[in-house]
């Protein structure tokens, strides 16, 4: 009885810490995510659970991010806080769990994706590279590596 009862609070605690490491992305976060990153180059990538081209993307993104450990990934999720759980398995699954990572938190998301970006309208996977001086790149679609290495090279930190 006693390790059944250890289990279920092993089991309560990492669902709690799971839903911590994804953050809710409500009105405003768009400059949490920014700020902490100024002069830095990184990318942001919204996805979704639905997608279908997300999963290779994420995966070849992952791939890059281990020969690239300085390679800055934020993920945000189109979907809704209460998928926060298989939101983290999944990101788990692409290699991707280490990332900073966010999900849509508001009823409204229209208002996110305007904050985000006034001409996007919420096809996924949409990728955002910015670079040192916070210009960005946007790309709808399924991103090829090469593009991506391209992007690297352009914006390579110094510590990588």
């Amino acid at each position: 009885m006693r390790h059944l009862v250890l289990m279920l609070i092993l089991s309560f605690v990492t669902a709690v810490a799971a839903a911590e490491s994804v953050r809710p992305f409500t009105s405003g976060s768009l400059q949490k995510v920014l700020s902490p990153r100024e002069g830095k180059p990184f990318i942001l990538v919204l996805w979704s659970l639905e997608c279908q081209y997300c999963p290779t993307e994420l995966k070849m993104l992952s791939e890059l991010k281990r020969s690239h450990p300085k390679l800055d990934v934020v993920l945000i999720a189109t979907d809704t806080v209460s998928d926060t759980p298989q939101l983290v398995s999944r990101a788990e699954s692409y290699g991707m769990n280490k990332v900073e990572q966010w999900v849509f938190a508001e009823d409204m998301p229209e208002r996110l994706r305007f904050e985000i970006d006034s001409r996007w309208y919420g096809e996924i996977p949409r990728a955002y590279f910015y670079d040192r001086k916070h210009q960005r790149e946007a790309k709808t679609g399924l991103i090829n590596k090469k593009f991506v290495e391209d992007w690297l090279a352009r914006n390579a930190t110094t510590d990588s």
